[in-house]
Parts: structure tokens; C-alpha cells; sequence
């Protein structure tokens, strides 16, 4: 294999890499740099016995991914309010063949799925994701982790009650999602805080994740009044030179809030019997870099 060809075979894998490392880690940056030590370690291989490439860039990637993922919980870093993944373009392409599969992708790349994944331990969100997200046979990452398949199943069971205890309930219907997100958008945007209250569950819940760094609830807001009066708060102060971009972000439609031309936040919901259940919030200025050359 030459050293062109071995990097085309990179590249081809590219996204399911980092769709890996990102689901693994929560952090693009964190994705990206494991991505990275998986090329040098893929171009300083003898790839003359590899004989699918795809299965050993998915190895190499997951156990780095679990090893940063040690380190990061080993260094028992405080984060300052809620945290929130980083925000992520997604946009699947070839590795979704099918509306299906495309559904289970954005699932798993969630905002309330990743912050669920975040108490998890490594192996078992290791195994969550290369089973639920890729779908890999237990055999398969077995010999991935080098653990016996019984115990990956046991891992996998483990993790998979967890997930479906503590992650909210939401509706994955995308068109409902993208219609409450426009008429939100409409009502933010046109200072009708009668329509954006209209939106909100009676139980709806408010995540910010400032890390400190900006303003946001440094608690998790409980409640359509709560959750209300904060809106409120925030339209009477304004936002100085605001632009509003609706896009795909985590698997579902997200605003972009600007101000002067920079990011300032990232706003997602989750939809429940057509109403809004959980509000998103990101204006952790780390979490918004990746964002700011979206035109």
C-alpha cells in the first residue's frame, strides 16, 4: 500500500473515526486530536496485515479515545454549572445509507444521550457506541477491546439500562422538531414572549453550560415559569447586534445565536407531544470556536 493510497484509506474513514472519538469523548478538540494519533499510528503500521482497514482504524481510534477519556476523569477536573457536550455539525453522509440508520446515528449523538454517556465508564461507553451507534457485533467488539464477549455483553447491558433510565423522553420526530425550532426562532426573534411560553412543557427543563465563562443558569431550570422568566430576563437585556442561524447540529436542528458576527450560543430542544421538554443552552465561548466560520 502506498503512502498515497494509505491516506486516502484514511480519509475514506475519516467521519466514522470521529464519530467515534467524538461520541467517546464529548469534545471535538478531544475527537480531533485522537483522530490524529490514529493516523500516525495508521501510517506507522505494517499495513500489509491489515486486512480491513475500516475495523482497525475503529480499534486504534477507540481504545485512544478511551485512554484520553482515563485521563480526562483521572485529572477530576470541576466544571463550573452544567455541562454540556460541544456542539457538533452533523452531517452523516455516506456512513448513514438509509433513514434508519440515520435516525440511530442522530440519537446517539444527542445532547441528552452524550450528557447520560458522560457517567458512564469508558469500556462501558466504549461498547454503547460501537454497538448502539455502528452497530458492531459482540464478537467484534470483543476482539476490539480484548475483553471475552460475555463480559462485553454484560458492559453492554449495563450501559444500555442506564441510557434508557436517565435520558429524557423526547419525540425523534425530525419535521416536529424543525417546525417548534422555526416558531421559536420566529418568537425570540419578534420579542413574542406569549408564543415562546405557549411552547413550553409545564415541566419543561433548562440545561445552560457557561463553564463559567459567560452568563447562564448555573442550575438546572425546572419548570415552564422558571424557564419562563429566564426568557423573559434574557429578551429584556438583549443580545447586541444578534443574527439567528438555524442549522443542523447533534443529530437535530439547533439555533446559532451570533452577536456582532461571533458565536454567542448554541440553542436545542427536545419536543414532547409537540411541546418543548428540554432546552438546551451552550455559550461556553471554548465549546462555540468550531462555529464561527459557518457562513
Amino acid at each position: 500500500m502506498t503512502t498515497d493510497t494509505s491516506t486516502d484509506v484514511f480519509e475514506e474513514h475519516r467521519p466514522v473515526l470521529l464519530g467515534v472519538a467524538y461520541r467517546m469523548l464529548g469534545r471535538l478538540a478531544d475527537a480531533e486530536d485522537v483522530v490524529q494519533d490514529a493516523w500516525l499510528r495508521w501510517s506507522g503500521a505494517d499495513r500489509s496485515a491489515v486486512r480491513e482497514p475500516r475495523g482497525y482504524l475503529v480499534r486504534v481510534t477507540t481504545r485512544l479515545a478511551i485512554d484520553r477519556l482515563r485521563q480526562i476523569k483521572s485529572r477530576g477536573e470541576t466544571y463550573v454549572g452544567p455541562w454540556l457536550p460541544e456542539p457538533y455539525v452533523t452531517d452523516f453522509g455516506d456512513t448513514a445509507p438509509d433513514t434508519a440508520e440515520q435516525a440511530v446515528l442522530a440519537d446517539t449523538v444527542s445532547l441528552a444521550v452524550l450528557v447520560v454517556l458522560e457517567s458512564l465508564s469508558p469500556l462501558e461507553r466504549a461498547v454503547f457506541v460501537l454497538r448502539e451507534a455502528f452497530g458492531y457485533p459482540y464478537a467484534e467488539i470483543a476482539a476490539m477491546l480484548e475483553r471475552g464477549e460475555a463480559a462485553v455483553r454484560q458492559l453492554a447491558g449495563r450501559a444500555r439500562k442506564h441510557v434508557d433510565e436517565r435520558r429524557p423522553r423526547y419525540d425523534v420526530d425530525p419535521a416536529q422538531r424543525r417546525d417548534l425550532t422555526e416558531r421559536f426562532l420566529a418568537a425570540a426573534s419578534g420579542g413574542d414572549l406569549a408564543g415562546l411560553m405557549s411552547m413550553l412543557a409545564p415541566d419543561v427543563r433548562l440545561v445552560g453550560d457557561s463553564g463559567g465563562k459567560s452568563k447562564a443558569p448555573l442550575r438546572v431550570l425546572e419548570s415552564s415559569d422558571k424557564v419562563g422568566r429566564f426568557l423573559l430576563g434574557v429578551a429584556h437585556q438583549g443580545i447586541p447586534d444578534v443574527t439567528f442561524r438555524l442549522l443542523e447540529l447533534n443529530g437535530g436542528p439547533a439555533l446559532l445565536v451570533r452577536s456582532g458576527g461571533k458565536p454567542d450560543s448554541v440553542v436545542q430542544v427536545d419536543v414532547v407531544d409537540g411541546r418543548i421538554q428540554s432546552m438546551y443552552i451552550v455559550r461556553n465561548p471554548d465549546k462555540l470556536v468550531s462555529l464561527a466560520d459557518i457562513a
